[in-house]
């Protein structure tokens, strides 16, 4: 989830907040907000739409890299800051920047190039959006992805609840509501990357991808991933998420006694700390999406997106987290059993004030045009 500081493109010191190259056959693309960690902004999604648009109709371009300035991450997620105040005066910016935001993830899914993401150090929230859609998804040893939105009163959204509900057994679930961070190893196992590269070969491997194809150069500096301590926790993850019923999953992880016990009693603390109605509206949307395409679950989400715009946890989260960074958010209701499951479904009801269009004639390369 992210959302905008500003709307021209251009980074608070003047500099450009994408970076955009060609260099021989590869088009870089280098979000260029170090010290915010890459946060995207409306206008940095607006940059890259256009861009990546025209790259995917210009023959002189064979892969496109997508890469973090600095050394903190790919991207940290949005200025939630900015959502907070959007939020008092109606949201509407909110909304806006999800629809572009939302066609930049269909974009990159359905990307006829190979789009090499470096998924290196942070990639939360919107910066998974970025590059977990891609053909080519590089992590590294200092990798720490994740989709952390229950903890601010919000469900993930930019495709999250697709790629989450696809992961093996229950272990997607356990990540989304307890919002925990992925090493290089968990993320390989969910689905969410393709290849690890340690760091130091990052250089080397973007070099090598302005002459040589994107297959060629993965497999030259591809090593050996580091074990993912998900698998090794399938167990308990599996046998106490399998529920639809957010409560009846704390209650299974309280219970679980087998192999795993602590860490199961510590994800049932976790997911109890989280707004209730945004862990129940997660949990509904995750299943809902096992069943839906990507450009489905993103409408999806952006019908609950709305309806939290509209609600009080999500300001609630962000106020509690990061406006006064008291950490003792007030959650109402405060519990997952006053949480009613048609309060839970309205979040999904198709919005009176428009639908998301993910492929507006504008946004499509020449040749998809041709047969819009």
């Amino acid at each position: 989830m992210t959302a905008a500081k500003g709307m021209d493109g251009a980074a608070g010191n003047g500099h450009p907040e994408v970076l955009f190259e060609r260099r021989g056959r590869l088009g870089v693309a280098t979000l260029n907000r170090p010290k915010a960690v890459n946060a995207l902004t409306a206008g940095m999604v607006d940059l890259l739409l256009r861009q990546l648009t025209a790259w995917a109709g210009d023959d002189d371009v064979a892969t496109v890299l997508v890469q973090g300035a600095g050394e903190r991450g790919l991207c940290a997620g949005g200025d939630i800051v900015a959502i907070y105040r959007d939020m008092l005066r109606g949201g509407n910016r909110t909304a806006g920047f999800w629809q572009a935001e939302y066609r930049l993830n269909s974009l990159i899914a359905r990307y006829r190039k190979p789009y090499v993401a470096i998924m290196d150090g942070l990639v939360l929230g919107g910066g998974v959006g970025i590059s977990a859609h891609g053909s080519v998804r590089v992590v590294t040893e200092r990798t720490r992805m994740g989709m952390p939105e229950t903890t601010i009163g919000f469900a993930p959204d930019v495709g999250g609840t697709f790629l989450l509900s696809r992961a093996p057994g229950e272990a997607g679930t356990h990540a989304a509501l307890t919002g925990a961070h992925l090493g290089a190893g968990d993320a390989l196992f969910l689905g969410l990357a393709d290849h690890y590269v340690p760091s130091p070969s990052l250089p080397d491997l973007a070099a090598a991808l302005e002459d040589d194809s994107a297959e060629d150069v993965v497999e030259r500096y591809a090593e050996p991933a580091p074990p993912s301590r998900l698998a090794g926790q399938r167990d308990w993850i599996d046998a106490c998420y399998a529920s639809d019923d957010a409560a009846d999953i704390v209650s299974r992880l309280r219970a679980w006694a087998g192999p795993g016990q602590e860490d199961a009693r510590e994800a049932a603390d976790t997911i109890e700390t989280k707004s209730p109605t945004a862990v129940k509206v997660t949990l509904a949307s995750l299943r809902r999406a096992a069943s839906l395409t990507l450009d489905e679950a993103l409408v999806q989400e952006y019908r609950a997106g709305i309806r939290f715009l509209a609600g009080p946890d999500f300001r609630e989260g962000i106020r509690a987290q990061v406006v006064d960074k008291d950490r003792k958010p007030q959650w109402k209701p405060a519990a997952l059993a006053d949480v009613l499951p048609g309060q839970v479904d309205r979040f999904f009801e198709p919005l009176d004030g428009g639908e998301l269009e993910l492929h507006p004639q504008a946004q499509l390369t020449p040749k998809e045009a041709d047969h819009a």
